[in-house]
């Protein structure tokens, strides 16, 4: 139980960070938001992953032409499709609210990225047929209960605060949010997919809890192609957008932007290092709860940060009732999924 009750808290720390690593990002003053993703995402998918691998690796070039090409490629064709997932989030921000739009896009990334796995493996009768399976099941579909109350109630939030979105559109944001929540999915599979190079790192004598970590250099590679295209496609095309104009300011404000850019994507890289951690201590057969944890606390420190931060300020306390009301359910699903993890 020891080792669970560790693999949630490392989860609940790289939780945190996804939940955290837009604030600085948002500070970025005079930057397209392209330009500030494209350099967050610097960090975040390139810089990051190879550094890390660079000092866990003893040969980093020949670990990875020693993996067969096909696996290679399934792995970064997933994190592509993660990508793809990655680059829709916005639209589903602006027709939905951000609240509302990450609990619906979470909400579906996790019941996919949860179950998908499970069932290629044959897993899924195990899922239904045991109490352990039975109980870990309870623990999601309470999650998904827990992160459609915390969305409502961020929803909420955002109609006292600022008004009903000019652009808020349930039908079309609804589908952007279900595509978005399925194709984000895809770091859940990319990940599972990895397996065999995570097995490979440990046979060079690569600790546990780094050993998944090489295989985010393909997986976020493949993310970083979608992502980069997206972002310097826009950049050479729009007018109203201009790579050597966001570029063309004043040292202090460049510095500052950078940095702030730069520790948006440090961030960002670190939720999934942490994932790593957690998931390292969940036994092998319930890997398929690590997605679960992840997607559910990240909507849970959301809320929290929003709560330190002040963002509810001013809110109804029907509200906020409701947000606490939602954090303890997740927290109570988070408990399920331990006490399945530990029956027979």
């Amino acid at each position: 139980m020891t080792s669970v009750v560790a693999g949630i808290g490392w989860h609940i720390v790289g939780a945190s960070m996804a939940a955290s690593f837009y604030a600085p990002i948002e500070r970025v003053r005079k930057w397209s938001w392209e330009t500030t993703w494209a350099l967050a995402g610097l960090f975040s998918w390139v810089l990051l992953p190879i550094g890390v691998s660079l000092v866990l690796l003893p040969r980093f070039f020949s670990f990875y032409s020693s993996q067969s090409a096909s696996l290679l490629l399934t792995v970064a064709a997933f994190g592509a499709m993660w990508g793809v997932g990655n680059v829709s989030y916005g639209l589903t921000m602006r027709y939905l609210g951000m609240s509302l739009g990450i609990g619906v896009a979470i909400g579906v990334t996790l019941i996919v990225g949860t179950l998908v796995p499970p069932v290629m493996h044959g897993q899924a009768a195990a899922l239904f047929t045991t109490r352990s399976g039975l109980i870990t099941m309870s623990g999601v579909l309470v999650a998904l209960i827990g992160v459609a109350i915390v969305s409502w109630a961020g929803h909420q939030k955002e109609v006292q605060l600022k008004g009903h979105l000019q652009e808020f559109n349930v039908g079309l944001g609804l589908l952007l949010a279900v595509l978005c929540g399925i194709f984000s999915s895809g770091m859940s599979f990319a990940i599972d997919a990895a397996q065999p190079m995570e097995a490979a790192a440990k046979s060079l004598g690569v600790n546990p809890l780094y050993a998944a970590l090489p295989s985010y250099v393909i997986i976020m590679g493949g993310g970083a192609v979608i992502n980069f295209a997206y972002c310097f496609i826009r950049l050479a095309v729009l007018p109203r957008l201009s790579l050597r104009s966001d570029l063309n300011q004043d040292s202090p404000t460049l510095m500052k932007n950078a940095a702030l850019a730069s520790t948006g994507g440090i961030m960002w890289y670190l939720q999934f290092f942490f994932y790593a951690w957690g998931a390292a201590n969940i036994p092998p057969d319930r890997a398929y709860v690590n997605w679960m944890l992840h997607m559910s606390i990240y909507v849970l420190c959301g809320g929290l940060v929003g709560l330190v931060l002040g963002e509810w300020a001013g809110v109804r306390k029907q509200s906020v009732r409701l947000l606490l009301a939602g954090v303890g359910i997740i927290i109570a699903a988070a408990n399920l999924v331990g006490l399945g993890m530990k029956a027979s």
